[in-house]
């Protein structure tokens, strides 16, 4: 795939993506309304669009994705502990700065990005098994492991009020990830899929109504959410920046290459995590009071880094 053609699929996208930051920018939306159209693209819009994408699924083709999930384990949950040993223990930060150091480093925006990014290349449908992969992955084991963690470092203080609520925390976090319709939707479409169900073309049609609105509100809405933001230009938030852009998809190249996945699947993992930092990532170490500032300036740096990333990973993996 040629240069002119990757600025071909890549030019809509951001386009879309700078009318949400004018929107944002302008103040046409806020932090409460940008909330709401998060809330409309990954409680709504997203999980309806997996749920169809994996019910009209064959069976065969959901259990021939096992190594995909095991590469997005390693790459995503392998990739966050890795980070967070290296500045916990090399760079000597507390437990919870480390963690969501980690998180905003690993965690993509691959719920707004990756419909209309891998779905203009290979189309929706194809992609809708690894986004919704992902998307297990990230809400039900990548976020709560991260809450956990946050949560030991903030009361290691006092060790035997920590013992009593880390079970609670633990609980709570992974219940809370596994409630997240991006994990729990997803989750139910392949236990159905594995059950013998395929989805009747009436229930396809009436959850495509509000799934078809994935993409558009994806990109405006990261838009709106970098359009409302300050940036701080730390080294801390372009570390994590740097870090999400380019350090996270090279390793996964590798760990592509030793799980022996196929060129569509490689580039699908590949991409995955090239997208930029996750404004959830970002809302999370805002509830823990830590790297607040630094955090949300990393997602748009990242997201504007990803304006030069995204076109040479695209060239290089076509």
């Amino acid at each position: 795939m040629g240069i002119g053609q990757i600025f071909i699929i890549l030019i809509p996208i951001f386009f879309v993506i700078i009318l949400g930051y004018l929107a944002g920018y302008f103040k046409k939306f806020d932090a409460a309304s940008s909330k709401g159209l998060n809330t409309l693209v990954t409680k709504f819009a997203l999980p309806a669009h997996l749920f169809v994408g994996i019910t009209t699924t064959s069976k065969q083709t959901l259990i021939d994705k096992w190594p995909f999930f095991v590469t997005m384990f390693i790459g995503i949950i392998g990739f966050y502990v890795v980070l967070l040993l290296i500045s916990r223990f090399v760079f000597k930060t507390s437990t919870t700065p480390a963690s969501m150091f980690s998180l905003n480093s690993t965690q993509p925006s691959f719920a707004f990005m990756g419909i209309p990014v891998l779905g203009s290349i290979f189309g929706a449908d194809a992609v809708a098994i690894p986004i919704a992969i992902t998307g297990v992955v990230v809400n039900a084991l990548l976020d709560p492991l991260a809450s956990i963690i946050g949560t030991i470092g903030q009361s290691s203080a006092n060790a035997k009020e920590k013992g009593q609520s880390l079970w609670k925390v633990t609980i709570s976090s992974i219940l809370h990830g596994l409630s997240e319709p991006l994990a729990c939707v997803p989750l139910l479409g392949v236990v159905l899929i594995l059950c013998g169900f395929h989805s009747p073309d009436i229930l396809a049609d009436s959850l495509d109504e509000i799934g078809s609105i994935t993409s558009g509100a994806a990109l405006f809405a990261i838009g709106v959410t970098i359009g409302i933001r300050n940036i701080k230009f730390s080294k801390i938030a372009i570390g994590i920046a740097f870090i999400k852009a380019i350090i996270h998809p090279l390793a996964m190249v590798l760990i592509a290459l030793m799980m022996g996945l196929s060129k569509t699947d490689m580039t699908n993992a590949i991409l995955l995590v090239a997208f930029p930092g996750s404004a959830v990532a970002a809302m999370i170490a805002t509830r823990f009071e830590t790297l607040e500032a630094e955090t949300a300036s990393s997602f748009v740096l990242s997201a504007i880094l990803s304006l030069i990333t995204l076109p040479i990973f695209l060239s290089w993996l076509m």
